[in-house]
């Protein structure tokens, strides 16, 4: 089995890209598999989160999960103040326990983020792992959480992080996936261009707030999905009304149609989705958007390989 955590130059175009899966699925590859979102509560002890989260990871496995996601800062508390006293090197102490787990049970492992110490600079990181405990893809959150809702929110995650810069995509059995991290959501571009790039399932670790999440958290997801005619998932941390940042929850899957089909609550849970590829072909073939892009007029192009 070969792992590619980069796409080609050139690739093949998304219509071409659901033929290569019918013909997959015709030859009795693996259409369906359960993926599972962990919804951590999230405490000021890093080894107890991460212990408690490879403990979910387990479970999860145990119930079937092939492919496992944790939330945004999974191994400590959320907030600007924390990102250096928490950060760590790649690999490192939590990846490490994240590449252990994968390997234990044999999963892919979307280890949501944490924040990331490189040469002095910081990034917020989530890494990927696979049932052999190789680190398949590491994406740093592209775009940095600056905002100013005045009289509710104000945050500005670059007085203390970097920006990654570039796009991260892995491959699996069952489909290539590509990932985001929360506010790297509200870019429609980076969405288009991952399906272009042949992904069908796009994951975002995510805590959005009190603010934003009643607002927008399920509108974006289900945003993306329609747009690109692709699943996408979101795992957030669960809710901690005694934290400095109070994350809205809400872990969500959504189908290629804009159909919510797993969804949390507030609290800390497992939830889990069966994702159904076929079902993602035969809604292009329904409503072919992609082939009817008027790309004589408009057009969206990644300026990196």
């Amino acid at each position: 089995m070969r792992f590619f955590s980069s796409p080609s130059l050139f690739p093949p175009r998304v219509e071409q890209q659901d033929s290569v899966v019918l013909m997959q699925l015709a030859r009795g590859a693996m259409a369906n598999f359960r993926l599972a979102l962990i919804q951590l509560q999230v405490s000021a002890v890093k080894t107890e989160n991460v212990s408690r989260a490879c403990g979910f990871v387990r479970t999860a496995a145990q119930q079937g999960a092939k492919l496992v996601v944790l939330p945004e800062c999974f191994n400590s508390p959320y907030g600007t103040k924390y990102f250096s006293e928490y950060a760590e090197k790649i690999p490192g102490e939590s990846t490490q326990k994240l590449s252990e787990v994968a390997k234990e049970c044999g999963i892919f492992l979307i280890g949501g983020s944490i924040p990331e110490e490189e040469n002095g600079k910081l990034y917020n990181t989530c890494t990927v792992f696979g049932p052999d405990g190789t680190m398949l893809a590491k994406h740093r959150k592209i775009h940095l959480f600056d905002i100013d809702v005045p009289g509710k929110i104000r945050f500005q995650e670059s007085e203390t992080l970097c920006p990654g810069d570039k796009f991260s995509m892995f491959e699996t059995p069952y489909c290539k996936i590509g990932l985001g991290i929360c506010y790297d959501i509200r870019f429609a571009e980076l969405a288009q261009i991952y399906t272009q790039k042949g992904c069908q399932l796009l994951v975002y670790p995510g805590a959005f707030n009190l603010t934003t999440g009643p607002a927008h958290w399920e509108l974006l997801q289900r945003g993306r999905a329609v747009d690109n005619q692709v699943y996408v998932a979101t795992a957030s941390p669960a809710r901690d009304e005694k934290a400095s940042y109070v994350a809205w929850g809400h872990s969500t899957v959504v189908n290629p149609w804009g159909e919510v089909i797993a969804k949390a609550g507030t609290e800390e849970t497992l939830v889990y989705a069966d994702i159904d590829l076929k079902k993602l072909v035969e809604i292009r073939q329904q409503i072919p958007i992609h082939s009817q892009k008027r790309s004589d007029l408009y057009a969206v192009e990644a300026k990196t390989a």
